[in-house]
């Protein structure tokens, strides 16, 4: 059985159709990534999956349990966790207090306890304090708690999306454009670290641009061109399928696919 499943789901917005019939799957600990060009279809995906929208058809199972339609918060209990083209970043708080926003989403104590400032809410505070640093070591930004968001690079402000993120304890996690706007080095940061947290048996679901990012790091690709499934298989299939090459890749990104690949 796989961790998240998708079977025929499809959406229409005042009657065009942006995405249709789409059937995958994503095991424990796999990285698959969404390809395609811009109006694909690959955010409406993301917002279907993660309960944004609601779809009009077809069905998203999470461990085999049906989560169509739950809420985001819903879907956060249960292990499935994003993050977004646009930085999520409060730009006047640190990086350790942004990372505690997301970690504060989790906790379940009622508003009171703050309010009456009892003990187990200054306890409750360290706590989370703790787990923000321990999730910003796992970015590798652990330099950079106390340092203003505004201060930090993008691809550093991109990490600390992804550490958020990685709060709920998430078993799937939907990265979508982690590296958009990033420079090579800020990739190659990017590239590990979603690596590394595939290793930890995260299961991923990417949607970049970044060919080299994609062909280098993905078990699986999926390629979408008009809300419909083009093709899909591994790495090294999509790089040379001609459907994807003419609607998508292009020569030259064709080229920097198989280079990609080494």
């Amino acid at each position: 059985m796989s961790l998240l499943g998708v079977r025929g789901l499809g959406i229409d917005f005042g009657g065009i159709t942006a995405v249709n019939a789409l059937d995958f799957d994503v095991q424990p600990g796999e990285i698959v990534s969404i390809i395609g060009p811009n109006g694909a279809g690959k955010t409406t995906l993301f917002n279907m999956i993660s309960g944004i929208y609601k779809p009009d058809r077809g069905t998203v199972t999470l461990d085999g349990d049906d989560v169509t339609s739950l809420e985001p918060h819903k879907l956060a209990e249960r292990g499935l966790s994003r993050t977004f083209q646009n930085l999520q970043s409060f730009e006047q708080m640190t990086a350790l207090e942004n990372v505690m926003v997301g970690c504060h989403m989790s906790e379940r104590s009622p508003v009171w306890v703050d309010l009456l400032r009892l003990p187990s809410s200054s306890r409750r505070n360290r706590e989370t304090q703790e787990r923000a640093m321990t999730l910003l070591k796992r970015v590798h930004l652990e330099k950079a708690a106390h340092m203003e968001a505004s201060s930090l690079s993008y691809g550093a402000l991109k990490r600390i999306d992804i550490a958020r993120a990685l709060a709920c304890n998430p078993r799937i996690l939907l990265l979508d454009e982690p590296a958009a706007g990033c420079n090579a080095v800020e990739t190659e940061e990017i590239d590990a670290l979603i690596a590394e947290i595939a290793q930890e048996g995260v299961a991923i679901l990417l949607v970049e641009h970044d060919m080299k990012l994609v062909m280098k790091i993905s078990n699986h690709v999926i390629a979408l061109n008009y809300g419909e499934k083009l093709a899909e298989g591994t790495p090294a299939e999509i790089s040379r399928d001609p459907k994807v090459v003419e609607a998508y890749l292009g020569s030259h990104g064709g080229k920097e696919a198989a280079d990609a690949l080494g």
